[in-house]
């Protein structure tokens, strides 16, 4: 079985016993609205929070790797400059 039909079966599921316990729920349709909202809100927040965590933990990885590129560059630069050194008192 295809993974995407698996999904979808999943997905279908969840949507169909998200219907039917709104159906049967023994709350007021306008609290349960209310309920559903503030979960929404919540899973929106948490998502955002994830998402600004993943953000800076990205510009943190590429400040380190640009630090350690600036810093392998001047450690090559001086290695080369001292290569030329030696070479000019070879050909000297």
């Amino acid at each position: 079985m295809k993974s995407g039909n698996v999904f979808l079966g999943l997905l279908a599921g969840v949507a169909a016993g998200a219907l039917m316990g709104i159906l049967f729920a023994p709350d007021k349709g306008s609290r349960t609205r209310r309920h559903i909202a503030n979960k929404a809100d919540g899973y929106a927040d948490d998502l955002k929070e994830k998402f600004e965590d993943m953000v800076d933990g990205i510009n943190d990885k590429y400040e380190s790797m640009m630090q350690d590129a600036k810093s392998m560059a001047s450690r090559e630069k001086g290695r080369l400059k001292e290569a030329i050194k030696e070479t000019d008192h070879v050909v000297s």
